[in-house]
């Protein structure tokens, strides 16, 4: 028991009472402070755009952006210097059948011809076997590799297209575990597909992984 002012005793039940009307106040303080602030932050995403630096820059004519100094480069910049930087690809097997993507790089089957060629007509940036080290195995040619407009992060596109072979099947999921042992993950910053005998690659299913993960 407690004691108040007046020399009283204060019974349990009267300081349990006392607690759960200091707590109910708190509370609901806390709880006015949270909506609050809530609604700040819903004020500052409504008008928030990722990119509203560089479409100040966008907004200048052509004469007078040819005159200003970006404060920071411009996706159309960053994806230029990214296109320009050199690599050696993976060196093709003769043995292959000769198939060429519409942007003149050759291919090595029908299926990375469709991929390359939407990429292509789509003007999205890309850039095929593009070699990468992953530890634990060494050098790796991914399919296709682009650059996040998000993240500026690089993101890889594997198109597995004989899962009916054992084999090729078995080879397939430990190169998606190796991917995923060094931080590269489906979903995120690795993109899959697939095809059987029966699942066929089509342009519905590419579109939808690039609206998704790409653009």
């Amino acid at each position: 028991m407690l004691r108040k002012k007046n020399g009283k005793y204060i019974s349990k039940s009267e300081v349990e009472l006392a607690k759960q009307l200091a707590q109910k106040t708190y509370n609901e303080r806390v709880l006015k402070l949270v909506s609050r602030r809530l609604k700040q932050i819903e004020c500052i995403n409504r008008e928030f755009e990722d990119d509203e630096v560089e479409e100040l820059f966008q907004r200048e004519s052509l004469e007078r952006q040819a005159l200003i100094n970006p404060v920071e480069p411009t996706w159309k910049q960053l994806v230029s210097e990214w296109e320009k930087e050199e690599y050696q690809g993976k060196e093709v097997d003769e043995n292959f059948p000769e198939i060429y993507a519409e942007r003149g790089e050759r291919v090595k089957s029908k299926s990375e011809k469709i991929l390359a060629d939407y990429f292509y007509r789509n003007q999205i940036p890309y850039k095929y076997e593009k070699p990468i080290y992953l530890k634990g195995y060494g050098i790796i040619y991914p399919d296709f590799t682009f650059i996040s407009k998000k993240t500026l992060k690089p993101i890889y596109w594997e198109h597995e297209g004989m899962m009916d072979d054992p084999l090729y099947a078995r080879r397939a999921v430990s190169k998606i575990a190796l991917y995923q042992k060094n931080g590269i993950f489906p979903g995120e910053s690795l993109i899959l597909t697939f095809e059987t005998e029966k699942k066929i690659l089509n342009t519905t299913e590419i579109e939808m992984l690039v609206r998704r993960y790409i653009l």
